[in-house]
Order: structure tokens, then C-alpha cells, then sequence
């Protein structure tokens, strides 16, 4: 190993006996002040999104509700409008090829196969079959995903003979999907 001459920064005053970054401890309230500022941060930002959002979309309002005792709301329920069910399907022009899905939730086996033979039947398109994840439906339900097939979705179940519809996105494979549950009898279709 190479030995070099000793110089004047080789030699350490005896009197320093620190080593290393020495930094003042902590304040208690420092970690407080921390979440202060972020709590205001955070607040300045929404306010100044809020801000920016009705800068630029003149009809977005904030309402506020009014907690006074004299105010009332008044509910009223008005019926959603139902499309009618679609009993023949060759009479629907339809954008994409129109595809079904039959799902057995029941635990008597081929259930998928008789009911969408019952629908080919009808002259609906054969569909695809599987078995559902659970065998312990037991309300039959047809799901459609997109409002346009909600007519389709209720000539499904009425060439069935039994179903529930319902606008769902839980189904996706196909825009119209039937989950046959035990309520299902292949002769009242």
C-alpha cells in the first residue's frame, strides 16, 4: 500500500470530537403544523377547482341544502318509461350482430341448452351457453347493458316465460344476458 508524507490536514485537533451532521432536535408541534399545511393545501385546491370548474361551465351550481325547519320537499314518483318487449327479432336492425347469453344458475344440468333452444325457437340467435358461476339462483334475471336493448331484453323474457329484466353492466359478454334460475319452467315459454 502506498504511503504518502504527512501534511497539516492529516493531523485532527484534539479538542473536536464530533463526526457526522449535527442538526437541532424536533419541535413537539412540528408534525401538527405538517398536516395543517396539508389540510390547507388541500382545501385551497378544491376551492380553487371549484372555482375554475364555474369558470369555465356557467351552469354548474352548488347547491346548498337548506336546514331551516320551515323548508319541505316535496317527492314525487313518476314511472320510468318501459320499452316494448321485441317479440321478433328478424324486425330489429341492429348495428352490431345481435348476440345472447344464457347462463345456468340452477343445479339441474343443461338448463342453458333448453332454454336457448327455446329461444332459437322463437327465432332468436343461438346463443352462448355455459354454466353460471353459482348454482343457487333462483330468481331468473334477464341482463342487458345498454338502454337500446331494453325491448329486446324484455321479448327475451317474454319468449321465455319468466325473467326479470334489468339494465346492468355486470354481464358485458354479450348485450343480452339471461341467468336461468330455479323459478325457470321450460314448458310456460
Amino acid at each position: 500500500m502506498a504511503r504518502f508524507p504527512q501534511d497539516e490536514f492529516d493531523s485532527i485537533p484534539s479538542d473536536l470530537e464530533r463526526v457526522g451532521a449535527h442538526r437541532a432536535p424536533r419541535g413537539k408541534g412540528r408534525a401538527w403544523i405538517n398536516v395543517g399545511l396539508g389540510i390547507l393545501a388541500a382545501a385551497v385546491l378544491v376551492v380553487a377547482g371549484l372555482y375554475g370548474l364555474s369558470r369555465l361551465d356557467p351552469s354548474f351550481t352548488i347547491d346548498l341544502p337548506d336546514f331551516s325547519e320551515d323548508a319541505t320537499v316535496e317527492v314525487t314518483a313518476s314511472p320510468l318509461p318501459v320499452a316494448e318487449p321485441v317479440t321478433d327479432p328478424s324486425t330489429v336492425d341492429t348495428d352490431p350482430e345481435l348476440s345472447l347469453s344464457v347462463l345456468n344458475g340452477t343445479e339441474t344440468t343443461g338448463q342453458q341448452d333448453v332454454a336457448a333452444d327455446q329461444l332459437v325457437a322463437s327465432g332468436w340467435p343461438d346463443a352462448v351457453r355455459a354454466r353460471a358461476a353459482a348454482s343457487d339462483i333462483e330468481t331468473t334475471t334477464i341482463y342487458y347493458w345498454n338502454a337500446d336493448f331494453e325491448g329486446l331484453a324484455r321479448g327475451v323474457a317474454e319468449a321465455l316465460g319468466v325473467g326479470t329484466v334489468v339494465l346492468s353492466d355486470a354481464y358485458q359478454g354479450a348485450p343480452i344476458t339471461v341467468l336461468l334460475g330455479s323459478d325457470y319452467d321450460p314448458s310456460a315459454g
